[in-house]
């Protein structure tokens, strides 16, 4: 039976001397931080997220100091969360506040896009750091955790507002999620707060445990209250990609079968598995790449225009998009999706061992470290156009680019010229040096008729000189501010599964591959290349 818990009453209203205080000491981080980058002036939220309890479950883990603890302390410290803000960390291991937030500042100095750390700021986020040791299956310890986030409320003014980070291992959601609910910490009272959940990829396995954890999310959080995170969505690159499309007018009439010809999006990345061999043995290329970032990104490119930029209504163009591609079956799979091991090589160069020699991974595994497919979308806009899907470790660099093909021109004015004209490209690259790339064909100066082609390239870095946000920046930020639009919906989730699934399935159900089958520092397996040359196409060279 559900312990009987009383809410705590609102935090009393501050005194004007307080309220002054407060706006000094925030006029004094504004100060500091225009002194240091000028061309930081301006750039602050209209609105503050209201105050709140950040409860980060997992606080000891890699993400946690990697990213989410380094994102809170730039949200802090470029004054864009509340002065009544606490973060409770919550972990397994046993911790004071002192030694935990020390070992905060150590992964903050480590691994925080902006150096030397800010001792005012820092000094001032410490200060609202607690720890809570806490085993995930014990209901004491879920009772204590209750009673801190109450005296939070009264002590530090968080209003009763809560926000639950879940940067733990999949296995574990659903246990966090019914503690949470039987000790009530879900339950949005009026007048007593707000109730927030972040939950990290991957969700689920396949589609039968998606749909599971979605139940078992439902049983306790109501849909509004759930974000499901994909960090690939937060990323400023990817973001303009709505404003590009949408806010140009030349570019929305040729962005259909018309006129595109393909359309390629490369997931690239360099490293290996960095240690995690035991978790990436669980997932393989297409749970964590194909089903999230992948498909995230070939939503974005074929949505229609939404009615708003509200949350559903993007997220309700994205669904449609998953919804017409079409599932492959087992011989779909054979033709046209393509899985890769990396063998030993060389990247960067830099001598690699291949997957199988990695820690914690099988000696005889047969998970992908690659793959890439051809897709097609059954709808008005994009019937015919295929669109080509690849990610990889152990590629020859780290790129990410969503690259739209445009058909040829009808006619062939230029056969007797030096040169052809080359087909007119869209680039956006995602990561690293973001920005956009046109090609288009132009004549080369002098008195015969050379034709070449050439890019006008657009780069963020040099267009603007601000300071961009880390995409879990932006992502914490808009759940605290409870804007869902860069999160995925339970439906939009499943949607994504019922695509890889079959995929996955048909793996399982073929022949054992002969991996590995490409070298580390290569761009994948040869039968990558022969599924583009089947279509008299090619990978663009990143």
């Amino acid at each position: 039976m559900s312990p009987t818990r009383t809410v705590a009453p609102p935090p009393p209203a501050r005194t004007a001397l307080q309220l002054r205080a407060a706006a000094s000491a925030a006029r004094r981080r504004n100060r500091a931080d225009a002194d240091t980058n000028p061309l930081r002036q301006g750039l602050r939220l209209e609105r503050v997220p209201d105050p709140c309890a950040f409860v980060l479950f997992g606080a000891t883990g890699d993400l946690a100091h990697r990213k989410v603890i380094p994102a809170i302390y730039q949200l802090w410290r470029t004054n864009l969360l509340p002065a009544e803000f606490s973060l409770v960390a919550v972990a397994r291991r046993p911790y004071t506040d002192e030694t935990f937030a020390a070992e905060v500042r150590a992964s903050i100095e480590k691994f925080s896009r902006v150096q030397p750390i800010d001792e005012s700021a820092w000094s001032e986020l410490a200060g609202r750091i607690t720890y809570q040791q806490l085993d995930f299956a014990d209901d004491a310890g879920f009772d204590r955790l209750g009673e801190k986030l109450d005296e939070l409320d009264a002590r530090c003014g968080t209003a009763g507002n809560r926000l639950f980070y879940l940067a733990t291992q999949p296995s574990q959601v659903t246990e966090i999620v019914r503690q949470l609910g039987r000790v009530g910490l879900d339950k949005e009272i009026r007048g007593a707060g707000w109730r927030r959940l972040i939950v990290e990829k991957p969700f689920g396995r396949d589609l039968e445990s998606a749909r599971t954890l979605n139940h078992e999310v439902h049983k306790v959080f109501r849909e509004s209250q759930v974000y499901r995170i994909d960090h690939y969505l937060g990323k400023e690159t990817v973001r303009n990609l709505l404003v590009f499309r949408f806010g140009n007018g030349i570019f929305e009439p040729v962005w259909n079968r018309s006129y595109v010809d393909h359309v390629q999006i490369t997931v690239a990345e360099s490293i290996g598995v960095e240690g995690r061999g035991a978790f990436y043995e669980e997932t393989g290329a297409s749970r964590d790449i194909l089903q999230n970032h992948l498909l995230q990104l070939m939503t974005l490119v074929a949505m229609e225009p939404p009615a708003s930029f509200q949350a559903d209504a993007l997220r309700d163009q994205k669904l449609a998009v998953l919804r017409a591609i079409a599932a492959p079956d087992a011989d779909e799979v054979r033709r046209n999706i393509v899985r890769g091991q990396y063998g030993p090589g060389w990247v960067g160069g830099e001598a690699v061992p291949g997957y199988l020699q990695e820690p914690e991974v099988d000696s005889e595994s047969e998970t992908e470290t690659y793959v890439a497919g051809r897709f097609s979308i059954d709808d008005w806009r994009w019937s015919g156009v295929p669109f080509y899907l690849r990610a990889g470790k152990r590629l020859p660099k780290r790129a990410t680019e969503i690259a739209i093909q445009f058909k040829d021109v009808p006619l062939r004015l230029f056969r007797e010229s030096t040169g052809d004209p080359a087909p007119n490209v869209l680039a956006m690259r995602i990561q690293p040096d973001e920005g956009i790339m046109l090609r288009f064909t132009a004549k080369v100066p002098g008195l015969g008729l050379d034709v070449r082609a050439v890019n006008m390239d657009f780069a963020y870095d040099t267009s603007f000189v601000v300071d961009s946000p880390d995409a879990y920046e932006t992502l914490i930020l808009d759940a605290l501010l409870g804007d869902a639009s860069l999160f995925t919906r339970a439906d939009e989730v499943e949607a994504a599964w019922s695509v890889v699934t079959p995929i996955i399935n048909a793996w399982a159900d073929s022949a054992s591959p002969h991996f590995p089958n490409y070298a580390a520092g290569s761009w994948g397996p040869e039968a990558a290349d022969e599924l583009m040359e089947r279509d008299g196409r090619r990978w663009r060279r990143i």
